[in-house]
């Protein structure tokens, strides 16, 4: 296949270029700031231009890039956060659907804050988006497609949930306190965290890209959700350390306002149910044998 990436550098993004490699596929991917080299493609999502040209004849297209969602939610922070997933999805998508030779599949990345804070209720592709700020820019950013859709493209938009990678997000920032042995559950730990390996969110894509009955809503989460409570035990275990320092949420809230009772406080009990019916084998199914992977 002839597949184009947006989002090539990020976590994601390189590792599934990798195991596309692997594959035989050949891979162009977008970039700005420079000429474009051998198989790059130039772009501007920002002053909403991109080289049409450049993009006949793929196969499909993956969209992975966006503003790094860390970080205080000023107002600044959160018009980025959202105007470079949604208008960049948007450009993509009206762009494809007036190729001549279209691709047959976009495959888009969104996130599991479309689903906001649910608690233990277990929800899945069919579930409703939640409230707030999060859940209101996945699903302006999903909707983006819609130009896409409606030239006939098969579109997926994989909601993304906790990536486990020692490379980057989560477990990266994590590993310091609890290698240290000051870990510990953050706020009263309740709150469920929905994660996938790498080597299987990487997959996900993957396996996005080549089913052809796939399309909407995917939920890239391992089939095992935890507490965030669960989730300290496992990973003080794996590392042989204590989790006896618990972070208050008031804290939390002290040192990261918005950003932390979003991200940190809150979670979702969010199923790969589609994966799973459409065939997808995950590699590491318990959080354990995804953190001694991880980790080993």
């Amino acid at each position: 296949m002839r597949i184009a990436i947006t989002g090539a550098s990020g976590l994601i993004g390189k590792g599934l270029i990798q195991r596309l490699h692997g594959e035989g596929h050949e891979v162009a991917t977008l970039i700005r700031g420079r000429s474009p080299g051998p198989n790059e493609i130039r772009w501007d999502p920002t002053a909403g231009e991109i080289d049409s040209r450049g993009l006949e004849g793929f196969d499909a297209m993956v969209h992975l890039s966006g503003e790094n969602i860390s970080g205080r939610f000023t107002a600044a922070h959160k018009k980025a956060i959202r105007e470079s997933r949604v208008a960049s999805t948007a450009l993509i998508s009206r762009t494809l659907a007036k190729l001549a030779r279209k691709p047959k599949a976009l495959i888009c990345a969104s996130a599991i804050g479309f689903y906001g804070d649910r608690g233990d209720e277990s929800l899945d592709e069919t579930s409703a988006a939640g409230t707030g700020f999060l859940p209101e820019v996945c699903v302006a950013w999903e909707a983006a497609a819609d130009p896409a859709r409606e030239a006939g493209i098969r579109v997926c938009h994989v909601r993304v949930g906790v990536v486990l990678s020692t490379k980057g997000g989560a477990l990266k920032e994590l590993l310091t306190p609890f290698k240290l042995g000051v870990g510990g559950r953050l706020g009263n730990g309740k709150q469920f965290m929905s994660w996938i390996d790498y080597d299987d969110i990487v997959g996900a894509f993957q396996h996005c890209l080549v089913t052809e009955e796939l399309s909407g809503p995917v939920n890239g989460t391992g089939p095992a959700p935890v507490s965030n409570a669960e989730f300290t035990k496992v990973l003080g275990r794996v590392l042989h350390r204590p989790t006896l320092f618990p972070l208050p949420a008031s804290v939390i809230r002290t040192l990261f306002g918005e950003m932390g009772q979003v991200l940190l406080l809150e979670g979702a009990r969010v199923a790969p149910t589609a994966l799973e019916k459409s065939g997808y084998r995950f590699r590491f199914s318990t959080l354990e044998d995804s953190l001694r992977h991880q980790l080993s």
